[in-house]
This record gives structure tokens, C-alpha cells and sequence, in this order.
């Protein structure tokens, strides 16, 4: 019998092709910087939604033509239970409208491609990648809009970093977003670089430009940041490649973004790797307090941690904590499962 062959060019398309997929979910759950209006703004960074959906439905009612409203309502659809499949698809309806009344409103398009982007990560893996286009053209239309858009340039230039090239992806044209903004949106350019210097895997050049990158207060680029620091974190943390430098960004991340459960959930796998179970049992427990902790297996490793302390209790309990949060891992579900069998 023959073994298949994969020929490396169709191996890359392949790998690219997963990793988009990545990004894609990436995408779906990055709250971005959408709207000018403060109030808007600060409730769906805050990740309101539920005031935000009720903020839009009272500002439409008063004015049917208010983009940046329906715009909201479309992300506050989209964003309140993402595993909600009929309020995403209402979303998407919203998101629709608003671009059919407003197609010349950069607001209406960005709605639309943060929901593409999230019902792309429940798709099969063919049909996202039918999607990409669609996605990749709705990022270009908002930056024709406004070419000020932090969303919309970055994105862009992550998806054409990130896609294969027979899908519209070009290292060349995230270089040429990049190259645009390098003079009035400095900051802007150099996340963008940040995200070049990782797909290079040139990861001593992308930890430069990320420890380079000036304070900010901004939500979106908050996440960039965050996401570009777990990126690298996880590269050191690899087979123990450099838990130094793991720990240093980590710690990083928990100074600069305290009330994000990721800092404190890396500092954990660093000091379990280093065989310190106390310390990642109390990094873990400061974790599963802080925002974002249900989209990271907190309390599967936590019970991991617990069981091999011969703490069953505990273990019991983080283990069912786990198994009951419905954004949990399907694979990490299944093993939290299996240790909790085991505990009888």
C-alpha cells in the first residue's frame, strides 16, 4: 500500500489555511475599538452587551438612521452569547441592514466583519475558508472609509498575513498597511510589525517592537498587545525553550493588565513547568477571579494541580467547575471527565 503524498507546497496550504482559522476565532472574540461615541464605545469594551443592546434599541427608536446604533445592536447581538446561534444570526441580519442603510459609514462594515468573524469559528472548516474573501473585502471597505481605523488596518494585515496567498493572503500588502501609517499612527504601525516579525518567526525582533509599544488605555490595542505577548509567551514556554522570558512577559501582562485572567493563568503554567505547584495553584486561583478566565482551562489545570497534591476535594471541585462552563475546550472537557471519573 502507498502512503498519500503531500506535496510541502500543499502542506503549507494546509497549515496556513488551519492557522486562519486561528486568527479567525481570534477575530470573533476581540471586542475592537468600533464606535466614536463614548458611550457606546466604553460599554462594548467593558463587554456590556446587554446595556449595550438596550442603548441602541432606545437610540434607534428615537432615530432610525443612527449608523453608529445600529452598529451596536448588531455587536451586542453578536457578542452577548456568541454560542447562541439564533442571536448571532440576528446579528448578522442587523449587521446587514446597517450597511444596506449606511454603506458609506465605516461603522456598519466593521459590525459586519466582527460578526463574520464569529460565526466563521462555528463553520466547517471549508466554508470559512469560502468566507475569507467576503471577510478580507468587508476589513478593506472599512478602511477605505477610514483609513484611521486601528480595527480595520490591523486586521487586515493580520488576515493577509495569515491566509494563503491563493486566498487573497500577502505578506507584501500587510508590509504596505504597515508602511502607511508609520508616520501618523506610529503605535498602529508597529503592533502591525509585531504581527509580521511572528509570522517570520523572527521572535527576538517581535518581542522588540512589542516591548516597544508605548502605554495605552486603548481596548483595542490592549488586546493586540495581549494576544501578540500570549503568542510569544507560549514560543519560551515550549518544552521549557526559555521559561525566563516566558515569565517575563507574563508577569508583564499581570502588571499591565490586572484584571485579565491571562497574565496570572501564564505565570501558573510557568511555575508548574518549573514543578512549583503551590505557586501555580495560587496563580490559578487568582485567575479564575479575573476577566476572560472561562475562555482558558483555569479549572482544569487547577485541578490537575489539586489532584497531584492529593487534594481530591479540591480537585473535585475544579474539575467540576470545568466540565460546567460551556465556552471549555470539547478535548479539555473530555479529559476533565475522565480525571473526574477517576476520582470516583
Amino acid at each position: 500500500m502507498k502512503t498519500p503524498f503531500t506535496s510541502p507546497r500543499r502542506s503549507r496550504t494546509i497549515a496556513s489555511a488551519i492557522a486562519a482559522m486561528a486568527l479567525l476565532s481570534s477575530l470573533g472574540t476581540v471586542q475592537a475599538a468600533v464606535f466614536k461615541d463614548a458611550q457606546l464605545e466604553s460599554l462594548q469594551d467593558a463587554g456590556k452587551f446587554v446595556e449595550l443592546e438596550q442603548q441602541a434599541q432606545t437610540r434607534l427608536k428615537a432615530n432610525a438612521a443612527d449608523a453608529e446604533a445600529s452598529a451596536a445592536l448588531s455587536l451586542a447581538l453578536s457578542f452577548s452569547d456568541a454560542g447562541d446561534g439564533k442571536r448571532l444570526e440576528a446579528g448578522a441580519k442587523q449587521a446587514k441592514l446597517c450597511v444596506e442603510q449606511h454603506p458609506n459609514m465605516a461603522v456598519c462594515h466593521l459590525a459586519s466583519a466582527q460578526n463574520l468573524g464569529l460565526q466563521m469559528i462555528s463553520m466547517g472548516m471549508a466554508k470559512a475558508m469560502r468566507n475569507v474573501g467576503t471577510l478580507k473585502e468587508t476589513w478593506i471597505r472599512a478602511l477605505e472609509l477610514e483609513p484611521s481605523s486601528f480595527t480595520a488596518r490591523v486586521q487586515l494585515a493580520k488576515l493577509y498575513l495569515t491566509v494563503p496567498g491563493m486566498m487573497g493572503g500577502s505578506v507584501s500588502k500587510a508590509k504596505e498597511l504597515e508602511a502607511a501609517v508609520r508616520s501618523s499612527q506610529p503605535e498602529t504601525a508597529r503592533i502591525i510589525r509585531v504581527h509580521i516579525a511572528a509570522e517570520d518567526k523572527k521572535w527576538a525582533e517581535m518581542e522588540s517592537e512589542l516591548l516597544a509599544l508605548k502605554p495605552s488605555k486603548d481596548g483595542a490595542m490592549l488586546d493586540e498587545i495581549r494576544e501578540a505577548t500570549l503568542q510569544l509567551a507560549r514560543v519560551y514556554l515550549k518544552d521549557s525553550k526559555d521559561l525566563a522570558k516566558a515569565k517575563s512577559l507574563y508577569e508583564g501582562l499581570h502588571r499591565d493588565q490586572p484584571t485579565k485572567a491571562s497574565g496570572a493563568y501564564g505565570l501558573s503554567r510557568v511555575y508548574a513547568a518549573q514543578g512549583q505547584t503551590d505557586e501555580a495553584i495560587r496563580y490559578l486561583e487568582r485567575a479564575r477571579t479575573l476577566s476572560g478566565a472561562d475562555e482558558l482551562p483555569v479549572d482544569h489545570r487547577l485541578g490537575d494541580a489539586y489532584l497531584a497534591k492529593g487534594d481530591k476535594a479540591q480537585a473535585k471541585a475544579a474539575y467540576e467547575r470545568f466540565i460546567a462552563n460551556k465556552r471549555a475546550n470539547p478535548a479539555n472537557v473530555e479529559d476533565a471527565r475522565k480525571s473526574l471519573a477517576k476520582l470516583g
